[in-house]
């Protein structure tokens, strides 16, 4: 299907009892067990939720990867990502990266063993001199929050994998709907759904997306064992969210394009980002 009509319909088959179009909000921490071990795909909510479920379907699908694991804020999505590297690891940073990101990765993980260096991943060449033997990750902000740097996700994916680099690209300003890391060749995707994803100002949330099977299994295994967990309620939030991404998107291009030109000509400005 298209784009606007997967971030609708993706991952929300019709409620099986009711007929519903919009999925149910399962407002519960325990399901019921026929026996011992013996559930029907649910048993505590910190492990799974079928409200959860559906935005993770639904994500990975406008993502075009093939697992979203959701989490209770994008931030606690990156660490989770970062989680993937261990004590002795180097990873490659976004010079300019959003201030939340920079702030746990030198004030928190750094004191757990991990190396980060921060390089202008807008210039390819830049990042390849930064490499190192112990450079195992490179995470990418593109555009950058707040000054908009863009980076060549292709080619950063290619120097990735002949340095045997995982790429992590956090999309969170342009939205799947305007560029997806995954088909340029990013191992994984990270969003904090709290901006353009919900886009109504009422939600804090996060999600990464893959397409390797190892990567979501141990992803889902942190989300479990931490619990930084989306409430359903702001689950379905985002997914009401989602539905109107396409159509929010293109006005947020046009609106932009007529005010630049207009700040531009401003006599005080020196450059529009």
């Amino acid at each position: 299907m298209g784009f606007s009509t997967d971030a609708i319909h993706a991952g929300q088959e019709p409620e099986e009892k009711t007929g519903s179009v919009i999925p149910p909000l399962f407002l519960t921490s325990t399901f019921k067990q026929d026996g011992i071990g013996d559930h029907r795909g649910y048993e505590y909510a910190r492990t799974n939720n079928p409200t959860r479920e559906t935005l993770e379907k639904n994500m990975a699908v406008l993502e075009r990867g093939k697992y979203g694991v959701a989490f209770s804020s994008g931030m606690s999505a990156i660490d989770a990502v970062l989680r993937l590297v261990g004590p002795g690891d180097e990873v490659l940073v976004t010079r300019n990266v959003y201030g939340g990101t920079y702030r746990l990765f030198d004030n928190v993980l750094k004191t757990y063993g991990l190396t980060f260096k921060f390089v202008d991943t807008s210039d390819v060449k830049k990042v390849e001199a930064a490499v190192s033997p112990r450079s195992k990750m490179l995470f990418v902000e593109t555009p950058t929050n707040p000054l908009l740097e863009l980076a060549d996700i292709k080619a950063l994916s290619g120097l990735a994998r002949d340095k045997k680099m995982s790429l992590v690209v956090d999309n969170t300003f342009m939205s799947p709907y305007l560029q997806n890391p995954l088909d340029l060749g990013a191992d994984i995707v990270v969003h904090s759904t709290t901006k353009y994803i919900n886009g109504h100002s009422d939600v804090v949330g996060g999600v990464v997306v893959t397409k390797d099977g190892d990567t979501d299994e141990k992803l889902r295994f942190l989300q479990n064992a931490v619990g930084a967990v989306p409430a359903p309620f702001d689950c379905w939030l985002v997914l009401r969210g989602i539905k109107t991404l396409a159509v929010r998107m293109k006005q947020h291009e046009e609106n932009a394009g007529r005010l630049a030109p207009i700040v531009a000509a401003l006599e005080p400005v020196k450059r529009v980002y």
